[in-house]
């Protein structure tokens, strides 16, 4: 009788847990979804000339990623770096903002940048993005010439509402094959991480292609979409980064929008036994995190929750018994890119080892 008493105490525990995790969830979204959209805090990197701009064709037109070369010339160990919901059209963010790809090719791994894709959580939507039959995109202002997704032709700009996003698609077959066919890339073993939009997309990928992702990182991700509130936060975020409709991309409480939440996917990354990296920061600033009052006021409850759906996921991957996972819970990291930066740095023996 007083093993199950002590049960049941776990039991209401985690059950009691869990619901405080979903409270947080709503009392730090839902007045601050606009800026759930992206990072806090300036740019403190820039433009890496060791990149090499590599053009793929595909369902979305010409796209560009950033290719950096293993500092060992090897062909068989290769990374993908996922951006978050502001990325840019002309560079990746892991490029603009931190140096990450000078210590991944340090070891002698290929690094990856995929280019462009503001909130498409790089999936492969439904639908252009448009709101009541209305495009949110000029079809004037796009070309479909490589040379000119430049970032001044303004066709960057309307890709996922003239057209329809094809994200994963074009990571998992137009990109994987023409790195082989062209640079030699191996497409199986890869690795993958990507932050906050980015981190639940690696993870997806990780779990729906495990012959080419072996490895998966998720740094302040949102692991838990189909918590209560998260869908309409997300919502608001996505309509601030970029004006993007969430309802192009998945239906409510349907089998695509389910697809795409590592809450409930979480199965599959034990059954793969992929690697995973799973990381959120505390919400409290490291020195020098802080340079205006906005730091704090975004950084600290979208970082916050972030590690409540971090947290999350954690349980669901325990309740599973999956031994494939490293959490990381640093004391201090606000949303930006000073803690993602430090978190690849932390992760990189662990991918080192488990890709090629």
């Amino acid at each position: 009788m007083r093993g199950v008493v002590g049960r049941d105490r776990k039991t209401r525990s985690a059950g009691s847990w869990f619901q405080r995790s979903v409270l947080v969830s709503l009392a730090v979204l839902l007045p601050l979804g606009l800026s759930l959209a992206g990072p806090i805090g300036p740019a403190s990197a820039a433009f890496n000339p060791d990149g090499l701009d590599f053009w793929v064709d595909s369902e979305m037109g010409p796209i560009k990623s950033r290719v950096f070369r293993a500092a060992d010339g090897n062909t068989q160990r290769v990374v993908y770096a996922l951006d978050g919901m502001r990325a840019r059209n002309d560079l990746n963010g892991w490029e603009i903002d931190t140096e990450v790809t000078r210590e991944l090719t340090r070891w002698n791994i290929n690094v990856v940048m995929p280019v462009g894709g503001p909130s498409s959580f790089y999936a492969d939507w439904n639908a252009p993005s448009d709101f009541f039959g209305a495009s949110t995109g000029s079809a004037s202002s796009a070309s479909a010439s490589g040379s000119a997704l430049t970032g001044s032709s303004g066709w960057g700009e309307t890709l996922g509402k003239v057209n329809t996003y094809k994200w994963e698609t074009f990571l998992t077959e137009n990109l994987r094959w023409a790195l082989r066919d062209r640079l030699g890339f191996n497409p199986n073993r890869n690795g993958v991480f990507g932050l906050s939009m980015g981190g639940s997309a690696a993870l997806a990928l990780a779990a729906y292609h495990p012959d080419q992702f072996s490895f998966a990182g998720s740094f302040s991700g949102y692991l838990n979409i189909s918590a209560p509130g998260m869908r309409e936060a997300m919502r608001v975020a996505m309509l601030s980064a970029g004006g993007y409709n969430i309802d192009a991309m998945a239906p409510p409480w349907g089998s695509q929008w389910l697809r795409m939440d590592p809450f409930v996917f979480a199965p599959q990354l034990k059954a793969n036994n992929t690697r995973l990296w799973i990381a959120a920061g505390s919400g409290f600033p490291s020195e020098g995190d802080v340079q205006s009052v906005l730091d704090v006021v975004q950084g600290v409850p979208l970082e916050t929750l972030a590690l409540v759906n971090t947290r999350a996921f954690q349980v669901r991957m325990m309740s599973l018994g999956a031994t494939n996972v490293t959490y990381s819970f640093p004391p201090v990291g606000l949303h930006n890119w000073r803690n993602w930066e430090a978190e690849v740095y932390r992760m990189l023996p662990d991918l080192s080892a488990n890709i090629g």
